[in-house]
């Protein structure tokens, strides 16, 4: 039996250097989930663009590569496992980093927690399907805490494992329904070509643009790759290209897939509940396909639930080693070299918030949507944030970078529009009440700012200081 002959106190520091670009891209994928998207978002975008709806697909991809871009510039630069919160810091400061990191930890964790019941809700129809039963409070709950918990522990045992249990997860479920499109356009023949979908006649720019903001929402997470400074072999590099190729290649597949939907649907998309269902029953899909795509769907769920939680623990622990957070969770798992307290502290509060709201009999597809909304605010204040950051940083150095300058303004207006979008006309309860809500939170946090202010003004100097060599450990 081996003695541990560490202080206690001290931190066994991150792994360095140990994902590869693929694994890299994976994280980035994972944390996106396409799958589920495409499951929903394309006929939600069509009651407002109809057959406009590829080219909501396309502008929001252009939206989002205009924010990788910002991000990227950073990612080259600089290595840490703080993602946009260190970032941040290089260009607006102590306090533009701690809001950055607030806010990404809420969009992160917001992410991971509305997916858990995503994941939890089709794999109640995927055992439904296969005659098990798998109803009721008691179930939902049961499945909460066991698929909350493997997320929890596959982020602990090891940024691989966790990485590669979303790969092959998120692998097979486009595998599924990219054969299931492409099988329907085979199936449509002719009708396949529409040319309807490139000609803007009939299009109304304003149902478009509204469709957008859902089509926004659908990439986020793709930045998360930035938070592996440390773990990523050539971060310099690997980063950036995958942060730039995950968004682009989720945009191509986005669009493909509205414009696969829109053929065999038509105006029928709009009111689907389910789209790729319906398109499996009509071009004759046997029987046993209908669980294999509902297992495809629910593994995609489960996979953004791991990703993100590995975002939000190395942030939380970056801002544990600068003392920003309590520094207790800044320290790693002595064997694993994982952020376990910051996953132990997060992921469970996942678990019990999802928990509290299916006692109060929230649909577990409600909550998935509330939840998710609530993360999504976050999200576009950190990206929001990191735009304006690049931009100051390269005038601060006298770096001309004019592209930056145009990136982060599309992006900053596009946040803000999103924000606009979903603000008004105001929705009903309790989408109404989930941006104050966030606001709260985030106010709430910055009471911690300003404790360290007043009372350890040495903490704020060290924000965003935390590189990938400083995470060694002590």
């Amino acid at each position: 039996m081996s003695v541990d002959t560490k202080k206690p106190g001290t931190d066994a520091g991150l792994r360095r250097g140990v994902m590869s670009g693929p694994e890299l891209f994976a994280q980035a994928i994972a944390n996106i989930a396409p799958s589920a998207v495409i499951a929903f978002t394309a006929a939600a975008i069509y009651t407002t663009a109809a057959n406009g709806t590829i080219y909501s697909f396309l502008l929001a991809t252009l939206v989002i590569l205009a924010v990788g871009y910002c991000i990227s510039q950073f990612a080259k630069q600089h290595a840490s496992a703080g993602s946009l919160y260190t970032y941040v810091a290089k260009g607006l400061g102590p306090f533009g980093a701690f809001l950055t990191g607030v806010t990404l930890i809420i969009g992160c964790w917001g992410i991971a927690a509305g997916s858990l019941q995503g994941s939890v809700t089709y794999f109640t129809q995927f055992l439904n399907l296969l005659g098990l039963p798998a109803s009721g409070l008691a179930s939902d709950i049961l499945l909460t805490v066991v698929l909350g918990g493997l997320a929890i522990l596959f982020t602990i045992r090891g940024i691989r494992m966790s990485a590669r249990v979303s790969l092959v997860l998120e692998l097979v479920s486009v595998a599924i329904i990219f054969g299931l499109l492409v099988l329907a356009l085979i199936w449509a023949g002719p009708r396949a070509l529409d040319l309807s979908q490139f000609s803007f006649e009939g299009i109304q720019p304003q149902g478009v643009a509204v469709g957008m903001v859902l089509a926004i929402l659908g990439f986020v997470g793709f930045s998360s790759a930035d938070a592996l400074g440390r773990e990523a072999k050539n971060p310099y590099t690997a980063i950036p290209r995958a942060i730039m190729w995950s968004a682009a290649g989720v945009g191509v597949l986005y669009v493909f897939s509205a414009y696969t939907q829109v053929i065999l649907l038509g105006d029928k998309l709009g009111t689907s509940a389910s789209p790729l269902e319906d398109i499996a029953h009509i071009i004759g899909m046997p029987e046993w396909f209908g669980p294999v795509l509902t297992f495809g769907v629910a593994a995609s769920f489960f996979a953004v639930v791991v990703a993100p939680l590995n975002v939000v623990g190395r942030i939380f622990y970056v801002m544990g080693k600068e003392g920003v957070a309590p520094e207790q969770f800044g320290r790693t798992h002595e064997r694993f070299l994982t952020p376990h307290r910051a996953l132990l502290l997060f992921g469970p509060i996942a678990i019990i918030v999802d928990i509290i709201l299916l006692t109060m009999g929230v649909a577990g597809g409600d909550i998935l949507v509330w939840v998710d909304t609530f993360g999504t605010y976050g999200y576009m204040f950190a990206y929001s944030l990191v735009a304006v950051a690049a931009v100051v940083y390269f005038k601060k150095h006298g770096i001309r970078n004019r592209m930056v300058t145009f990136c982060a303004t599309i992006a900053v207006l596009s946040m803000a529009y999103v924000l606009y979008a979903n603000l008004f006309p105001v929705p009903a309860f309790p989408l109404n009440v989930i941006p104050y809500l966030f606001f709260i939170v985030v106010i709430a946090a910055l009471c911690r700012y300003v404790f360290l202010v007043r009372k350890r003004p040495a903490v704020i100097a060290m924000i965003g200081e935390t590189d990938a060599d400083t995470l060694e450990g002590i």
